[in-house]
């Protein structure tokens, strides 16, 4: 049940991240109180807040039931989803060096989560 949780939290956070993404590329990014003001209803930037909300509670929980030694090297994964959103959300490019990276996380993750 951790795993699926955890799996779930990984991928709400690369959720978030896109949603993220797309918003500040639909806005003029200022530092100023009207451009934090259209940063935070910005809806893409909003919605990707209140997926890390849940995303937040859900890690609580894993904090709670799991060893923080093993469950928190296992969220990156999250470079491995975040890498393969970008290639498709956002035409990012990817080549042997990314995919040799990708491998070598998803190994230790392997790694991490074998008893």
């Amino acid at each position: 049940m951790n795993y699926l949780l955890l799996f779930i939290n990984v991928i709400m956070l690369v959720s978030g991240q896109v949603l993220w993404k797309i918003g500040v590329s639909k806005i003029h990014l200022q530092l100023s109180a009207k451009g934090v003001m259209d940063a935070i209803f910005n809806p893409y930037i909003f919605c990707g807040g209140i997926i890390y909300v849940f995303a937040t509670a859900i890690w609580l929980y894993l904090l709670s039931k799991a060893p923080l030694s093993k469950i928190y090297p296992l969220q990156s994964l999250c470079y491995v989803f975040g890498a393969i959103a970008g290639v498709i959300f956002f035409k990012d490019s990817f080549n042997l060096n990314r995919t040799f990276g990708l491998i070598f996380i998803v190994g230790g993750a392997v790694l991490i989560a074998s008893k």
